[in-house]
């Protein structure tokens, strides 16, 4: 492996395969401490005590790691460029220019450069999510009503 894909994020089939195996020990660890507020987990012999919500965060990264997927952890107070804010949702930077000028999510400016809070991000891809599934459940149930056998 050469330097690049080291650092590009992408987990190798063996970090894959050792992420897939952590990521199903942690849900194992977690449905067993249902109540649990904090989990200790043992590090190389020493105890670690974290928050449950640290170790969600942490199964579900290494869950997307597992899956071959590159992850990146973004606080949600923090701004993120057009660009940035783009790649998040897959779609192209002028797009999401168009979005925050027809004000489908909020932006400030800084100088001449917009920028996003990615709560308000994610937020808004929430709301699009829902709308496609409500779109889905509809052409569903036009389809039923057709009768054509989908």
């Amino acid at each position: 492996m050469n330097a690049h894909e080291r650092n590009s994020g992408l987990p190798d089939p063996e970090d894959a395969a050792l992420a897939r195996e952590g990521a199903s020990e942690l849900a194992r660890l977690l449905a067993e401490k249902l109540e649990a507020e904090r989990v200790q987990i043992r590090l190389d012999g020493a105890d670690l005590i974290v928050p449950r919500q640290a170790v969600s965060l942490l199964r579900d990264i290494l869950a997307q790691m597992a899956q071959g997927n590159a992850v990146t952890v973004v606080p949600t107070h923090a701004e993120l460029s057009t660009q940035e804010a783009a790649t998040i949702i897959n779609v192209s930077r002028p797009f999401v220019v168009k979005l925050l000028e027809r004000g489908d999510i909020p932006f400030r400016k800084a100088g001449t450069h917009r920028r996003i809070r990615y709560e308000d991000l994610m937020n808004y891809k929430a709301r699009m999510d829902a709308d496609s599934r409500e779109a889905m459940d509809a052409l569903a149930a036009q389809a039923q009503e057709l009768d054509m056998d989908y």
